[in-house]
């Protein structure tokens, strides 16, 4: 029978690690005490390799995946009704000038900003989630959840 290793994780840290985009750092979840930490690539392979020899404890957690944002903000722009709004956002992701980052035009339209947020935001729990399960990693509340029905 599996135990339970009850083990505190700051949501705020665990989703700033998801979210980074630097290429020059690794993050890393120790299951034991819940810490996250950064190793920066110029760090000796010997750091890394000892991190990885013990997988059950140190955990890498995936970098940000440009690729699926970009596609949802592609799946975002063709939802969009308004046709001038949608040149700009595909301008934007064509990468033609003088269109701005995404962000940046949406600002102008606070309504499509929001849905575009909680669109993001849907999204990187999703995966967040998932990657959680994949490494066995459940909230307390799901935890008891389970403990009640068993």
């Amino acid at each position: 029978m599996a135990s339970i290793h009850s083990v505190e994780i700051s949501w705020e840290d665990l989703l700033g690690a998801f979210t980074n985009g630097q290429l020059d750092k690794a993050y890393y979840l120790d299951r034991l005490t819940g810490e996250i930490f950064s190793v920066p690539s110029a760090d000796s392979n010997d750091v890394r390799q000892q991190l990885q020899s013990n997988g059950e404890r140190f955990l890498e957690i995936p970098p940000f995946d440009y690729l699926s944002e970009r596609q949802i903000a592609a799946e975002f722009a063709s939802q969009i009704s308004d046709s001038e709004l949608r040149t700009l956002l595909n301008g934007s992701l064509a990468g033609k000038k003088p269109f701005g980052k995404i962000e940046d035009i949406l600002s102008f339209y606070p309504n499509e900003e929001d849905r575009f947020a909680l669109l993001k935001d849907k999204f990187l729990s999703d995966r967040l989630k998932s990657w959680m399960e994949e490494n066995n990693l459940f909230a307390a509340d799901s935890v008891l959840r389970a403990l009640k029905h068993a």
